[in-house]
């Protein structure tokens, strides 16, 4: 990380960090003496403890960087987000993608109680991943045999949620870069089916199983494409902390959860013919820059994120500086070598969140050469450890 950049990467981190903690030691007192009592009063106090951190992140993406969420629906489906409980799922493809999911779950009133299926490591991430974890996220091993029952029992968890949740899931199962472009073309030609231009070939098994669990009690899927206009550079966690503007766009269609098929077979091949209309969509926004079919909704940037960013300022440097000189830590040595540790490892965990958000880092999938039995069959994934 340059040397500039560290110069306001590390204040923020710092702000994050400790804020986070905070955070994460009120969620553990919460779990361990609320939640035996009553889940449910759990859940509900969880979630506005839980905002109380990402709302930093929304503030980060509003006020500091100033990024611009476009947000292209109808009426209807504007009115009821957040009203609802809701299955996400979107194409990946910037780097922030579950950031502009918090800011749409922000601006439907939902942010503490919106959760995703993220890959098991994400959990051990300091301040956000467990967070995540007193969120009941649920975290999935890359290994269906495992995760078929961590999938299943943690959205039977979900059934009697007290509010109005998300569950987001990327069904492409890794983020898009030209790499894993091309090895999914490749897939695709070898075995007939339509050839991705903007996205990749969704893995159906946890999308089937998530609709299979969640009939019953969730109304709604809806269906997000995130596209990123020609004008504006691609939004990444640096360009955020370093408080660079850019602007996404993100069209919503919703689909009620009974029109889906029944069986198992016809609903994966709901979900690929719903990313070759994604594809599709996304050739139209390439060409006219927007989405044309949809009205743009007016939105604002938060006040409430602004404030909770500030108050966690103040409370972080006021307790800083009483904590200094309550400790006399910057007169010796040993405290001054101590506070420039801490600092190191703040840099450190920083450089961590931004390589972690990258998607040039993760690993393409690796995908078995034999051909599938059927048509619609998904491909196999060898030693997959990308998000």
């Amino acid at each position: 990380m340059a040397i500039a950049a560290a110069a306001v990467v590390v204040p923020l981190g710092l702000l994050f960090f400790v804020s986070g903690l905070i955070v994460n030691l009120i969620q553990a007192t919460c779990y361990v003496l609320v939640r035996p009592l009553s889940k449910n009063l759990y859940r509900r106090i969880n979630r506005v403890v839980a905002e109380l951190l990402w709302l930093e992140l929304v503030w980060l993406i509003d006020w500091w960087a100033g990024v611009k969420i476009q947000i292209f629906t109808d009426r209807e489906t504007f009115r009821l987000m957040g009203k609802e409980h809701a299955l996400v799922i979107s194409n990946h493809r910037s780097d922030i993608d579950w950031l502009v999911g918090w800011v749409l779950a922000q601006r439907s009133g939902s942010l503490g109680s919106t959760l995703a299926v993220m890959k098991k490591s994400s959990k051990f991430l300091p301040v956000i991943g467990w967070s995540m974890w007193f969120s009941e996220y649920l975290f999935l091993e890359r290994s269906w045999a495992k995760d078929e029952n961590t999938l299943k029992s943690g959205i039977q968890r979900l059934s009697d949620f007290p509010l109005p949740f998300w569950l987001a899931l990327f069904v492409e199962g890794t983020r898009f870069t030209q790499v894993k472009l091309l090895a999914a073309q490749e897939y695709a030609t070898s075995t007939g089916l339509p050839v991705p231009r903007n996205v990749l070939i969704p893995r159906t098994k946890g999308f089937v199983s998530a609709v299979s669990h969640m009939r019953s009690f969730v109304p709604a899927i809806y269906d997000v494409t995130v596209a990123i206009p020609k004008s504006s550079p691609a939004p990444t966690m640096l360009r955020l902390l370093q408080g660079k503007p850019s602007v996404v766009q993100v069209h919503i269609k919703r689909h009620l959860m009974n029109e889906l098929p029944e069986t198992d077979e016809a609903v994966a091949q709901w979900c690929r013919d719903l990313f070759v209309a994604k594809d599709a969509l996304l050739d139209k926004h390439i060409a006219e820059d927007t989405f044309s079919d949809q009205e743009l909704q007016v939105t604002r940037r938060p006040i409430k994120s602004l404030v909770v960013a500030l108050s966690w300022a103040f409370v972080v440097v006021v307790g800083s500086v009483k904590f200094l000189q309550w400790s006399s830590m910057l007169s010796s040595w040993k405290g001054v070598a101590f506070s420039t540790f801490g600092l190191a490892v703040v840099t450190g965990l920083m450089h961590i969140l931004v390589l972690f958000s990258q998607a040039e880092r993760s690993n393409p999938a690796k995908v078995a050469p034999a051909k599938p039995k059927n048509k619609g069959e998904q491909p196999e994934v060898i030693n997959d450890k990308q998000e």
